[in-house]
């Protein structure tokens, strides 16, 4: 067995296609086609099922898949980990990166750590809470920030990096818009914008309000961050946001006000495996990050 037939596998599985796989790998169709059926001789069996040009992975080709992508990226890791060992500050950091981090934190904390580091590079993917999570544990990424913290995960280890405080925000021309606080209790009747269920924020929000005895009045969902604040701002309703998105970015037409009774908050952290050791540049990286948000004033370790 080879490394080629191997990736040539995983490229015709991912595609589901042969025509495609060898169009994106640049090597000819035929070449494609005779490493994989070398690949099922020499392992005794059929790992796709042939439709035309077109194929599906058998029972056991999705098996064997698995394995072989968990193989690939113990090899790439290899391969990394020995350039890293011979110089750290030129390797490759791939981070997971949830959108309520994307407009400040992140890009922060990036621009302090290559003023150290300058050749490092970064790979950045955004996505949901528990895509962060599960990228970390297969390896799809070296490590995530997150909010807020898992606790009860085993496969991840996680560093809280500071506190980040939920408050409310509303249309400027909001009757409630020039209270110096709010209480939770006073949203009760009103039309709220948050992200759609299964988001980790829908669920932090719907449960402070249960613990008041109601549950917000839903009237739009957004998935992008970006698109609750635009909604807010036309009128449409009232949300409850992570302070942290509003620095430097407070759309015009809202106020931030902050929520008591009770006071909501979660933690922000960043998540690795635990299962493998960090590389040495995402270990520079990881460590920066714990020392970069304990020095800064206004967060919390």
């Amino acid at each position: 067995m080879e490394l080629r037939q191997i990736q040539y596998f995983i490229e015709v599985a991912k595609r589901e296609h042969v025509t495609e796989a060898a169009q994106n790998l640049n090597v000819a169709q035929s070449a494609i086609s005779r490493q994989i059926v070398n690949l099922e001789s020499e392992l005794g069996v059929d790992l796709f099922f042939r439709e035309g040009r077109s194929v599906r992975l058998t029972p056991i080709g999705k098996i064997f898949l698995d394995h072989m992508e968990q193989a690939v990226k113990v090899i790439e890791n290899g391969l990394r980990e020995v350039e890293e060992y011979l110089d750290p500050e030129h390797g490759v950091i791939r981070i997971g990166f949830p959108s309520s981090l994307a407009a400040h934190t992140l890009p922060t904390a990036i621009s302090a750590f290559r003023e150290r580091y300058p050749q490092v590079k970064f790979h950045l993917r955004q996505g949901s809470y528990h895509s962060l999570i599960s990228g970390v544990i297969k390896g799809d990424f070296d490590m995530a920030l997150i909010g807020p913290v898992p606790k009860l995960e085993t496969k991840v280890q996680g560093s809280i990096l500071f506190m980040d405080s939920i408050v409310a925000l509303l249309p400027n021309d909001h009757h409630l818009a020039k209270q110096r606080t709010l209480k939770l209790s006073q949203l009760r009747e009103e039309p709220f914008i948050l992200f759609p269920q299964g988001f980790i924020l829908h669920e932090i929000i719907v449960n402070a309000c249960k613990q008041l005895g109601f549950e917000p009045k839903v009237s739009f969902e957004g998935e992008d961050i970006d698109a609750i604040k635009g909604l807010v701002a036309a009128g449409l309703g009232v949300t409850m946001i992570p302070e942290i998105t509003l620095v430097d970015s407070l759309p015009r037409g809202t106020v931030k006000i902050p929520v008591i009774e009770p006071t909501v908050t979660r933690t922000v952290g960043v998540i690795i495996p635990r299962d493998r050791e960090l590389l040495p540049t995402e270990k520079l990286f990881y460590e920066f990050l714990k020392e970069f948000f304990s020095m800064l004033e206004g967060y919390q370790n």
